[in-house]
């Protein structure tokens, strides 16, 4: 969500990407056929992406920052699946459901974030530097 707490627009998802090429790829994912397990809750957006692989990628996405995951080997941020993910959720035509929280692998990753941008002043007891 935007920081007015709203559902991104199709745009805002778009000027996210990399290239060209990877507007183009993350728009053929952006089909609900194209996911498994998606959701999203609060400040994250997540879901399984078949991929060539035997397994799904394994996509997250915190949407302050925004931040990326994605378990595929791309080296492109954010990759075509978080594209995808993204602009499925824009849509807003269902394929991506609201509510309930994040699986083990998405809310480690968030949880990880979180406790980075806290930094050393949440350590410290007074809230100052450690």
């Amino acid at each position: 969500m935007n920081p007015q707490g709203e559902r991104w627009t199709v745009e805002q998802v778009l000027a996210l990407a990399p290239d060209a090429a990877s507007r183009k790829a993350g728009g053929k994912l952006a089909a609900a056929g194209s996911w498994s397990g998606a959701g999203a809750h609060g400040q994250a957006v997540w879901g399984l992406c078949a991929g060539s692989g035997s397994k799904p990628y394994q996509t997250v996405v915190d949407l302050d920052g925004p931040g990326y995951r994605c378990s595929c080997p791309s080296r492109k941020f954010p990759c075509k699946h978080a594209l995808g993910l993204l602009l499925l959720w824009a849509s807003g035509e269902g394929g991506v459901p609201g509510g309930g929280e994040p699986p083990e692998w998405a809310e480690q990753w968030l949880g990880g974030r979180r406790e980075r941008a806290a930094g050393p002043a949440a350590a410290a007891p007074d809230g100052g530097p450690g």
